[in-house]
């Protein structure tokens, strides 16, 4: 072999050398992890809640009538006791008026009966009547009497009756919604406004009854997010002690700090509550066969999704995968990855070659 041919075999040695140790390095430098049973999922999960008030009214009214008075509108505040809509009421006022009129007149059958068991008594008293016609006087005293007391119950009754034509709003609120308008005829039972105090507002979610006893466990990590206005810790959590049979959840209320403005009844609200204890969670993710991985390491590519996973000679190769549920920056793979395989965490720094 001349010094020619030596010296473009040396060349090839190291030029075949530096791929094999710019691949190895390549290689070294793709960052992964370790797909395993992780309970990392199952440490915090979001539910879907909603903002209400503490004290929301729905008023309707106790007798039909057209509505004759409207006085507030949506968006109003108003003070306890206030006035809120009125409905003709001329009918009840004319009851009132016949039953005062009858109360008079039992009030003057009244103090005639009582002045004829006076003259009864005075003629018994010199003996020119019987026992039988005081008696009978009496007893006509009484009729009268109890005919006036309950002369007096009916018109009371009347006046209380043209209460409920008059509207008036509970406490110190915000009109929430006026579905009537001015004419309207107002039956018992039909929804005429909704108030609501907005000085006291509460967080409301559904809890599914399998993680009743995780959440109340560790009320004080349960936390909020309303988008655009405020998110925390909640001061105040109550789990109610009862499941809905429909839906087989529980009511888990947060309580909301005093005076933030912006906050209405309705608002959507991402509420975070702790899920099973991690060993528990562990322990279960092992027996299921569960793998959790990083949000980064998921590859879409067209309507498939799946992930890099190390072969034999340290290579990453694309592997199809079905997902399940996310949880924060954690996914839950359902099918594709077996616990212990190395996945690709950042498939970008791979490049183009893969």
């Amino acid at each position: 072999m001349n010094r020619r041919s030596i010296l473009a075999a040396a060349m090839a040695l190291a030029g075949l050398s530096s791929a094999s140790i710019g691949a190895n390095a390549e290689v070294a430098a793709v960052k992964s992890v370790s797909a395993q049973a992780s309970a990392a999922g199952a440490q915090e999960v979001s539910l879907d809640a909603v903002v209400e008030a503490v004290r929301q009214a729905t008023l309707s009214t106790q007798v039909p009538g057209a509505i004759v008075s409207l006085n507030v509108k949506a968006g109003d505040r108003v003070r306890a006791g206030q006035e809120l809509l009125r409905i003709d009421a001329s009918a009840a006022q004319q009851n009132v008026v016949g039953s005062t009129a009858q109360l008079e007149a039992a009030q003057a059958n009244l103090r005639v009966a009582s002045k004829e068991l006076d003259r009864q008594k005075q003629l018994f008293q010199k003996q020119y009547i019987s026992q039988g016609a005081l008696e009978r006087a009496q007893a006509q005293y009484e009729a009268a009497q109890a005919q006036v007391q309950a002369q007096q119950a009916q018109t009371r009754a009347a006046q209380t009756q043209t209460g409920f034509f008059s509207v008036r709003a509970p406490f110190n609120g915000v009109v929430s919604d006026v579905p009537v308008t001015l004419g309207d005829m107002a039956m018992p039972g039909r929804p005429l406004l909704t108030l609501h105090d907005p000085s006291a507002l509460r967080v409301s979610a559904a809890v599914p009854q399998s993680m009743m006893g995780s959440v109340s466990k560790q009320l004080k990590s349960v936390r909020y997010e309303i988008a655009g206005h405020t998110s925390g810790v909640a001061a105040g959590v109550q789990l109610l002690p009862a499941v809905d049979p429909v839906t087989h959840t529980a009511q888990l209320r947060l309580a909301l700090p005093v005076g933030k403005e912006g906050l209405v009844p309705g608002m959507f609200v991402r509420v975070w509550v702790p899920g099973s204890q991690a060993s528990d969670a562990a322990m279960n993710s092992a027996k299921d066969g569960r793998v959790f991985l990083p949000l980064t390491a998921i590859v879409r590519r067209a309507e498939m999704t799946g992930v890099y996973v190390m072969d034999a000679q340290g290579k990453p190769r694309l592997r199809q995968v079905r997902l399940g549920r996310t949880t924060g920056q954690t996914v839950e793979l359902l099918s594709g990855v077996s616990a212990g395989e190395q996945v690709v965490t950042e498939p970008a720094s791979l490049g183009k070659k893969l």
